[in-house]
């Protein structure tokens, strides 16, 4: 059963204010269309909007905490953006924290990006069971998704998310090198691969010592572009990529076209978990020689114990192609 706290976050946000749970005892709370929103954080705290009485610590124009205890603190991040934080169960979950604001961040620039760049066509590779493509409108993006899962069980669960998005497509295929049927190790759920695990990986992950293949249609991204990009009028596209170490194979798939999209976004290894995996500076090397430049790394998987990093989620843009600044929700163009 959800807790009371987390109802009434989840309340808050159906308000209009954009509010993201970090982890336990952490939340953002941010204004849309310049209004605050009222949450009650915990027992003895409480977020108050400009509309009510407050008292209590000021955050900004418009809002304030409200505590008993003084347990809670509040960090500016930027103009109508607060982060709130309990500081004895953050720093107990440090751990699950920095994920959780690595994610949060990660996600914030993708949104930035898109809306700099004009991206009208998300192609969203290893689209599991649709959370990249939710979080894509839950941050503001309004064109068209295409999302490629070639394994049914997810298939299904990504093709009811996205019910009742029109545009929002769904492909049932894995991207690759070249159009074939190959065997995928379906078992892993969120991790599945067509590579198998590597030492590293299966010391790692328990995961990986159950069985379970199944063969999967494998096509080339260059010969299903016109079909996803049909009926966008100066198509700017972006890819996402989250493949589990075959980032590289699809993106070997698109060909030339690679060079009409004006960014991408791929997991980058650190250490291998899958093997025949590129390490991070062989695959940023590839990106980089069709034009793609890094804006942001983020981590994805890092160990609690030693703090290693092994995969950062990398997004890049084609930065010679700069975007004509525009009025926010218009669509830039390309400079020539």
């Amino acid at each position: 059963m959800a807790s009371v706290y987390r109802t009434l976050l989840n309340t808050v946000a159906r308000t209009g204010a954009q509010v993201v749970d970090l982890a336990p005892g952490a939340a953002v709370l941010a204004r849309s269309r310049r209004k605050w929103a009222g949450a009650c954080l915990e027992d003895g705290a409480h977020l108050v909007t400009s509309r009510g009485k407050w008292t209590g610590t000021p955050l900004e124009d418009g809002a304030h905490l409200v505590t008993r205890r003084g347990k809670w603190a509040a960090t500016p991040l930027a103009e109508g953006a607060q982060l709130i934080v309990d500081e004895r169960k953050s720093r107990a979950r440090e751990h699950g924290f920095q994920k959780a604001a690595a994610d949060y961040l990660g996600a914030r620039h993708v949104a930035a990006m898109l809306e700099s760049y004009g991206v009208n066509c998300v192609s969203d590779v290893g689209a599991n069971v649709g959370q990249y493509g939710r979080r894509l409108r839950e941050f503001g993006y309004k064109g068209r998704i295409v999302s490629f899962e070639p394994v049914p069980r997810f298939l299904e669960k990504l093709q009811k998310r996205a019910e009742g998005d029109p545009d929002w497509h769904v492909v049932p295929c894995g991207l690759g090198r070249v159009d074939t049927i190959q065997p995928m190790h379906v078992e892993w759920l969120s991790m599945s691969s067509i590579l198998p695990h590597s030492e590293y990986g299966n010391t790692r992950y328990k995961r990986f010592v159950k069985g379970g293949t199944e063969d999967i249609q494998i096509c080339r991204l260059d010969g299903l572009m016109d079909k996803a990009l049909d009926g966008i009028e100066n198509p700017l596209p972006y890819l996402k990529m989250d493949t589990q170490g075959y980032d590289l194979e699809v993106f070997a798939g698109a060909g030339e076209r690679i060079s009409e999209f004006v960014g991408l976004q791929s997991e980058v290894a650190l250490l291998r978990i899958y093997e025949g995996s590129p390490r991070m500076a062989e695959a940023l090397a590839e990106y980089e020689r069709e034009g793609f430049e890094v804006t942001g790394m983020y981590p994805v998987t890092q160990e609690s114990g030693t703090g290693r990093v092994l995969e950062f989620d990398c997004v890049m843009m084609r930065a010679s192609e700069t975007p004509v600044p525009l009025p926010r929700g218009q669509h830039a163009a390309r400079q020539s």
